[in-house]
C-alpha cells in the first residue's frame, strides 16, 4: 500500500514539475510578446515621424533656396529652427560632394565630365535617419572624361 501512494506521490510531483515548466514559459512567452509589441510600436511611431519628415523636407528645400536670394533674419532663425528640429529626430544630411557615387544613399541625375564615379555636384540634399536613407541625395556623376 505504502509503494503505490509513493508512485501516486511521485506522479503528481511529476505532474506538479511538469505544470511549473509551462508555467515559467508561458511567463517567458508572455515576457517576450510584450517586448515585441514595444519594438513594433516603436518602429511604427519611427516610421510615421520619418513620412511626415520625408514631406517637411521638401519645405526646407524651399526654405533654402529662399535664403539664398534673400539676407532675411526671420528666415535665418527658421532655418536654424528646422536644423534643430531635425537634429533631434537624429535626422542627418548625406555628405556626398567629391565622394564615390554610393547607389545605396545616391540617385544619380547625370553624368558629367569629371573623375570616374565621383560626385561633382549635389542637385538635391539627402538625408537619413538612423540607418535608413529617408532620402536620396540627387547627384552629378563623373564619367571618366576630363574634358
Amino acid at each position: 500500500m505504502a509503494t503505490k501512494q509513493k508512485q501516486k506521490v511521485d506522479l503528481l510531483d511529476d505532474k506538479i514539475g511538469e505544470l511549473e515548466n509551462k508555467w515559467k514559459r508561458a511567463l517567458a512567452d508572455y515576457a517576450n510578446l510584450q517586448k515585441r509589441v514595444e519594438n513594433e510600436r516603436f518602429a511604427f511611431a519611427k516610421m510615421a515621424n520619418a513620412t511626415l519628415i520625408i514631406e517637411i523636407l521638401g519645405i526646407l528645400d524651399d526654405l533654402e533656396r529662399a535664403a539664398g536670394h534673400l539676407k532675411d533674419d526671420g528666415l535665418e532663425l527658421v532655418l536654424k529652427r528646422f536644423g534643430e528640429l531635425l537634429k533631434r529626430e537624429e535626422v542627418v544630411e548625406i555628405k556626398a560632394m567629391g565622394n564615390d557615387f554610393d547607389p545605396e544613399s545616391m540617385e544619380a541625375v547625370e553624368s558629367v565630365k569629371g573623375d570616374e564615379n565621383r560626385v561633382m555636384k549635389v542637385v538635391q540634399k539627402g538625408y537619413m535617419m538612423g540607418e535608413t536613407v529617408l532620402r536620396p541625395v540627387k547627384v552629378e556623376v563623373g564619367n571618366g572624361r576630363n574634358k
